[in-house]
């Protein structure tokens, strides 16, 4: 028995779990409210009911009473006319509306008070459900900044921020890597500009090396031809 308790209590506790979780505060109030319309509207159509059957019995009170003032009035002139059975008849009648009068006023009273507890019932309704439509504002306002707050706060500290975070410090590595790779590949192109720039001075003093060693040499070569015309001329002397 004691596990089959416990087995009820956790379902039980589940399923009001699970409702929980699916009342929207703001729907819930609406048809709250709409709840108590509708008990407002039922207690109004009481209360006219009501009144309306207490002026019911005032009016058949009224009527008895005026009823037994006719009646004493015919017993009298009856009398007077020397109408003994007339008179005998018309207070019998007057007797009996004067139980009348007496059972409508009982049932006036009954129903007048039960209309007027009725009103007062009904007023308190009204005041309650105003009472509660002006909070019914602030309890949605409320939940409103409840449900934008969790949603924050699941943000923050939820799983969606820290992939958040860590994309953010990947990408920071990456630019930080790209920027190390811009520096690497700028020092890369300087180097070769300087020796290219080396290469090109060597390679401008060999040619004018080899610009004198040649112009030395048809310098020679000149002076040589100059040399044999000189001799030949000298032997043809």
């Amino acid at each position: 028995m004691g596990i089959i308790k416990r087995l009820r209590d956790l379902t039980v506790a589940s399923v009001n779990d699970v409702i929980d979780s699916m009342e929207d505060p703001a729907v819930m109030l609406t048809q709250y409210m709409r709840d108590m319309e509708s008990e407002i509207g039922r207690a109004e159509v009481a209360v006219a009911r009501q009144v309306a059957l207490e002026k019911k019995f005032r009016q058949q009170w009224e009527e008895a009473l005026r009823m037994v003032e006719k009646r004493e009035r015919q017993v009298n002139l009856a009398l007077s006319e020397g109408e003994d059975e007339l008179a005998r008849r018309a207070l019998i009648d007057k007797k009996y509306f004067e139980t009348r009068a007496s059972e409508n006023e009982a049932l006036y009273q009954s129903a007048r008070e039960a209309a007027g507890q009725m009103r007062e019932k009904l007023a308190q309704l009204k005041d309650e459900f105003y009472k509660m439509r002006a909070k019914k504002y602030t309890l949605m306002s409320r939940a409103q900044v409840a449900r934008t707050q969790k949603h924050l706060n699941h943000v923050i500290n939820g799983i969606g921020c820290e992939s958040a975070t860590r994309g953010f410090a990947r990408m920071e590595e990456k630019v930080m890597r790209m920027e190390a790779e811009a520096e690497l590949t700028g020092q890369w192109n300087q180097g070769f500009r300087s020796l290219h720039s080396s290469l090109d001075a060597l390679e401008a003093d060999d040619i004018d090396q080899e610009l004198a060693l040649r112009k030395e040499r048809l310098f020679d070569k000149k002076t040589d031809e100059t040399r044999q015309e000189e001799q030949g001329d000298h032997l043809s002397r």
